[in-house]
């Protein structure tokens, strides 16, 4: 697998896993022996950088994640996020679901050490901005972690560019991890330039479409009750027939290429920018390995400007209204 660098020395494959899906959002969560051995197998095929968070089950994706990479935790990066009040997000009150109060975080960085059994956090992210909490506290707070050893890097998910630059100058951001994919191309006006002048890497999360882009889903396609795309604008009926020219496009460069669509919304990811690492997300041992055969995919400046010339629009909101308004700009 090819490597990448975010930020100012954080080394990690050109493809890493999102493991949220094996244990929340998506439905039911994966059989914990099938998802262990999905991401050790990961780890063979050279994935080196796995994101998890304190919030995905709760806590149950960072002790999966845990037990998985143990044995291998010298061959691999992990990354998780900080930043909620579960109290909140259980009776689904987002405005008092953020919380990163500094006790807030280094309490809970304590407890996610424990659950990844590991000595020291990667890649420690807040999860999202939270606006009671000045930026600088936030990333004074992660300084004193780094420094004490338990944290080598700071992240940052969904900040807006301000947020990014404000943070910057306290402790030195390595990443910024945002949804962007095909059908998600806002980073492209404000925050990509930023993290270029400011030499952070972006990881972007859904590279897929939340699955879309892989061809595999259309206007019939059902999702389980414990679905979050059930909430989802972008995945109603009438949006998922509007949207399907991304695929359409996808498959006809596919077809060229001896490859999946999903393999050519990762390769379009990979040559945007050199500190590009998406994180893609599966429950499927093959679909995995697809992901990652991704990173030797080549595309030519023609099939890039392809996707350009193609003027692709996308329909629906990508988030329901209360998690819009929590998106920091």
């Amino acid at each position: 697998m090819k490597k990448r660098t975010l930020g100012a020395g954080l080394e990690v494959s050109a493809i890493g896993l999102g493991c949220m899906s094996m244990s929340f959002g998506y439905g039911a969560p994966g059989p914990r022996g099938e998802m262990v051995e999905l991401i050790r197998r990961a780890v063979d095929r050279g994935v080196t950088f796995f994101d998890t968070a304190q919030v995905y089950g709760p806590f149950t994706n960072e002790e999966l994640v845990g037990e998985a990479l143990e044995p291998v935790r010298d061959r691999v990066m992990i990354a998780t996020k900080f930043g909620w009040n579960l109290d909140g997000l259980r009776v689904g009150d987002r405005a008092t679901a953020l919380d990163s109060r500094p006790e807030t975080i280094r309490r809970t960085t304590d407890d996610s050490l424990r659950r990844l059994r590991t000595d020291c956090i990667d890649l420690l992210y807040q999860h999202r901005v939270d606006p009671s909490v000045p930026i600088e506290d936030v990333a004074g707070t992660v300084k004193d972690l780094i420094h004490a050893g338990k944290v080598k890097h700071f992240g940052l998910s969904e900040a807006g560019a301000r947020t990014i630059r404000r943070a910057h100058a306290v402790q030195p951001v390595a990443a910024l991890q945002s949804e962007y994919s095909l059908w998600w191309r806002e980073p492209e006006e404000e925050i990509m330039p930023t993290l270029r002048q400011l030499g952070i890497g972006f990881v972007p999360f859904s590279p897929l479409g939340k699955g879309f882009l892989t061809g595999k889903i259309d206007d019939s396609t059902p999702f389980e009750s414990g679905d979050f795309r059930n909430s989802i604008p972008r995945f109603s009926d009438d949006a998922r027939r509007a949207n399907r020219g991304f695929v359409e496009l996808l498959q006809r460069i596919a077809s060229r290429k001896s490859a999946t669509p999903a393999q050519i919304a990762l390769a379009w990811l990979l040559a945007r920018e050199p500190w590009i690492v998406p994180i893609p997300g599966t429950t499927k041992l093959h679909r995995m390995e697809e992901n990652v055969a991704a990173a030797d995919v080549e595309l030519t400046p023609d099939d890039l400007r392809e996707f350009d010339d193609a003027q692709l629009e996308a329909h629906g909101e990508r988030y329901p209204e209360a998690a819009q308004r929590m998106i920091d700009r």
